[in-house]
């Protein structure tokens, strides 16, 4: 079998004709759709970027054991048991977040891998004093915070603010981009298109195209921009900081214009993998999936952005979907999750799926049959949990919004950008192994609130009450509603889920889940990682 994995960074359902999205038009999106099985409970588990990514990678959610960090030593992943069992594996991204400490592992569990440079502050054209002055000029201070960057002198990374260092690059990286050619993107599917150039006739292979497009910030060439008519109010508003909204309703649609022009470029370049795969007739021995990693609220619930708020559905309901060879087009209403990818892929490769594995193969819902999945947990380090049966979504906020009591358990002590330093390291101790890490021991390191991790920000943001809603009566969550017997049920499947994955004896107490409550499930989901393969699957 030979597959293409194409993933879009903040890829909105909502965006996408074929979802019933109409602010952008997805001709190319909605083509697919006409091939593919579309997933119409798809959802996210652990957040953002790069837990997202180890969840596809292992096919088990991480965020009950450690925030945003590497591949673990003892993980599970797709590409590397791929490659384990004959099918070459190569990955194309611009995702910048790889190739900083807290991304190290992932694109070298490929047999290879392409990067393409200038995403977000990924410098495109290295400039050791920036034109502060000209930058100001063209980018609005709300988005791009410039004041305290030297004139006169080099600009580093320790020097000036985390938030201005890295805005500073990014502007400099749109005055670097004139031709549509030099859009990360482009080249992105250039790339693509190279190795499928190369290698389309052969077989087994895996090829990932992840762009980190339309993540912001949203940056599109002017054609775009002209067709979704984005009214520049002023100086440029293309990257939201994620706070709660306090635009004017014109600077609202100007930035969700932007966004608009952005995914309307993301469509146009996915348009030209149709094409070569209609021109080579490869559909006949070729699986594509199309998938993102999280939403992003562009206003709605007056938030912008995805980390300090509940993960509503326009963050947590993501689109998927899967044209495959032997299977016919539809929809499936079935529950699933992202930790379902790594098995599926491996099942189309006929790998056997390893016990550690919690996600469920999409194989059958391929076949139009059910998966098994009747509710899904979802989140981030520390910050609420969300628990979905796809009818209801019960946040489920920590007792406490202090990191009192919790730890990483980790055999790759980094954060999103640096290392653990010295003094968290002096606080770990060797613990016993889980269940899921092969017999290794792991430390275990006390978090720290300090440091900015999401889910504290998000935790901090706490409602007066955990907030429940009924999807199908309020598909917007503007109405919590109060069912005892609804939160009591989903209590008990948030039991079970992070029974199921181990989750240390500190998780439990964070949220409020009693042994009492979870007593029922409890039995059924001991002993996990020692299932055999056939109940595993």
């Amino acid at each position: 079998m030979k597959t293409i994995f194409v993933m879009f960074d903040s890829l909105n359902r909502s965006a996408i004709g074929a979802y019933g999205g109409t602010a952008v038009a997805t001709p190319n999106f909605d083509r697919f759709a006409r091939r593919s099985m579309v997933f119409d409970r798809h959802y996210v588990g652990s957040l953002p970027c790069m837990p997202a990514r180890r969840d596809m990678h292992s096919g088990r959610l991480n965020f009950l054991h450690r925030s945003w960090g590497p591949l673990e030593p003892f993980d599970n992943s797709y590409a590397r048991l791929l490659s384990g069992a004959g099918t070459y594996t190569h990955i194309v991204s611009d995702h910048l977040h790889y190739f900083e400490e807290g991304g190290a592992g992932y694109v070298n569990a490929f047999d290879s891998w392409h990067f393409v440079r200038g995403q977000e502050y990924d410098p495109l054209k290295v400039m050791v004093t920036p034109p502060v002055e000209r930058l100001k000029e063209r980018f609005d201070p709300r988005h791009y915070p410039l004041d305290d960057l030297p004139t006169d002198r080099p600009t580093t990374r320790g020097t000036v603010s985390q938030t201005a260092w890295r805005r500073s690059r990014g502007a400099i990286n749109a005055l670097s981009m004139e031709d549509e050619a030099d859009w990360p993107t482009a080249r992105c599917f250039e790339a693509a298109f190279d190795f499928l150039r190369t290698n389309g006739e052969s077989d087994q292979w895996f090829l990932q195209l992840e762009c980190f497009d339309p993540h912001e910030p949203f940056r599109a060439p002017q054609r775009f921009r002209d067709a979704y008519d984005v009214g520049q109010t002023g100086r440029i508003l293309d990257w939201p900081i994620y706070e709660q909204v306090t635009n004017s309703a014109e600077e609202i649609a100007e930035i969700r214009g932007n966004y608009a022009a952005l995914t309307a470029m993301c469509d146009e370049h996915f348009g030209r993998l149709l094409d070569w795969m209609d021109a080579t007739d490869a559909w006949k021995d070729t699986c594509v999936v199309l998938t993102t990693d999280h939403g992003f609220l562009l206003g709605e619930h007056e938030w912008w952005g995805k980390n300090k708020m509940p993960y509503y559905e326009e963050i947590a309901h993501i689109p998927l979907m899967i044209a495959h060879p032997d299977c016919k087009p539809g929809r499936h209403d079935g529950l699933t999750q992202t930790t379902d990818l790594m098995p599926t892929f491996l099942e189309l490769a006929g790998v056997d799926i390893p016990p550690e594995v919690t996600g469920k193969s999409l194989m059958p819902a391929l076949q139009g049959k059910s998966v098994g999945r009747d509710s899904a947990v979802l989140g981030m380090f520390a910050g609420p949990l969300c628990i979905t049966d796809g009818r209801h979504t019960y946040y489920l906020y920590p007792q406490s919004e202090t990191a009192e009591g919790l730890a990483h358990y980790t055999l790759a002590p980094s954060h999103i950008d640096r290392a653990f330093d010295p003094g968290e390291l002096a606080t770990a101790e060797l613990s016993a192994p889980l269940p899921f890490t092969k017999g290794a021991p792991v430390l275990r390191i006390p978090a720290r609130q300090t440091i900015g991790e999401a889910g504290f920000e998000a935790a901090a943001r706490r409602p007066a009450s955990s907030p429940l809603y009924d999807l199908e009566t309020d598909p917007g969550q503007m109405r919590p509603i109060d069912d005892e017997a609804v939160k009591s049920r989903l209590r008990q499947a948030a039991f079970r889920h992070l029974a199921e994955h181990h989750a240390p004896p500190e998780i439990f107490d964070h949220y409020g889940l009693s042994k009492e409550e979870g007593a029922p499930i409890v039995a059924r989901s001991q002993g996990r990682a020692e299932t055999t393969k056939e109940e595993t699957t």
